[in-house]
């Protein structure tokens, strides 16, 4: 059999060949996508904080030794209740006397868990039904693609609080078990839309003239969707996942400022929005402020690198700002 010319689509902007090397690579990511570079230090600075705000993630022990956090996220101390920002406490503490930011820290480490695991979820969910139900076509993808659209349809809100609610009930109340239940409802509603995008990238791929070429020497559709349809709507997931981490840490926020989410005594930045922050905020706004301002740098570190990424993986965007 004469030998198949199998055509590739055109590769990234950045690619990290032989030569290059990693510091190049990010140096010449942070020169051409400055605002991208900015968003990745916030992702990196809120990753920090996540594993080193104690020894847990270290040693495999809960409170085994503070690192970046001055104090753990539930000591109290009355006598210091409600003070201002000061050196001891620099985002001042709350009406149990916690150190504000020891609380802001911890709450990185929520926040990341519970963005993480909804957003893989998600992504799995997403990946399977967007690339099975673009390639294959016909009749399969029409009725999947109603049920999405009727899952897309209701107020993501309703959806997020009744589910949570639901989820408790089948997963238990414990704080785990409320944790597992937020992680669950967010991936199953990110999914869906996540789907979409997946579908019309593998819709574009099946198309291509080395899917037909594939199929001309005799491969098969799983072969061609592993080998061939996956790779090349690798770089739409990854944005897709980047850019849902940001949304993902809001959504979670919101049900907690709500009172749906991840429960006392663990820290969240939501909660403390609606608890202290929102009861004390003419008083002490410092309360409010530095957990707000966590979720804005949060949000707009994904938001912002999930953007850059867009831009250098996809070549129909190449030398866009």
């Amino acid at each position: 059999m004469a030998d198949v010319l199998v055509l590739r689509p055109p590769a990234p902007e950045i690619a990290f060949r032989r030569g290059h090397g990693w510091l190049r690579a990010i140096a010449r990511f942070a020169r051409k996508k400055p605002a991208g570079a900015l968003g990745a230090f916030f992702i990196i600075v809120m990753l920090v904080c996540a594993v080193a705000a104690d020894r847990t993630f270290i040693t495999g022990f809960q409170s085994n030794g503070q690192l970046l956090a001055p104090q753990y996220y539930d000591d109290q101390n009355l006598s210091h209740r409600l003070e201002r920002p000061s050196l001891a406490h620099p985002f001042g503490t709350d009406r149990l006397g916690r150190d504000q930011f020891s609380q802001v820290i911890y709450g990185a480490r929520s926040s990341l868990i519970v963005a993480l695991a909804a957003v893989l979820m998600a992504s799995v969910i997403a990946t399977l039904i967007g690339i099975v139900s673009g390639y294959v076509g016909g009749t399969m993808d029409l009725i999947t693609q109603r049920f999405v659209d009727g899952w897309i349809a209701f107020p993501a809100i309703v959806i997020l609080i009744s589910g949570v609610q639901v989820a408790k009930a089948y997963v238990g109340s414990g704080a785990t078990a409320q944790t597992l239940a937020v992680i669950l409802v967010l991936g199953v509603l990110f999914a869906a839309a996540e789907s979409r995008v997946i579908r019309g990238a593998a819709i574009s791929v099946k198309n291509e003239q080395y899917i037909e070429a594939a199929r001309a020497i005799g491969a098969t559709d799983s072969w061609i969707l592993l080998r061939y349809v996956l790779p090349n709507v690798m770089a739409v997931i990854i944005v897709l996942a980047t850019v849902n981490l940001g949304v993902a840490i809001l959504a979670e926020a919101t049900i907690s400022y709500l009172g749906f989410g991840i429960p006392v005594p663990f820290p969240d930045w939501g909660r403390m929005l609606s608890a202290d922050g929102l009861l004390y905020m003419r008083k002490d706004p410092w309360l409010a402020f530095w957990p707000g301002f966590a979720i804005f740098l949060a949000v707009y570190g994904f938001n912002m690198f999930g953007d850059a990424l867009r831009d250098v993986l996809d070549p129909r965007l190449r030398g866009s700002r």
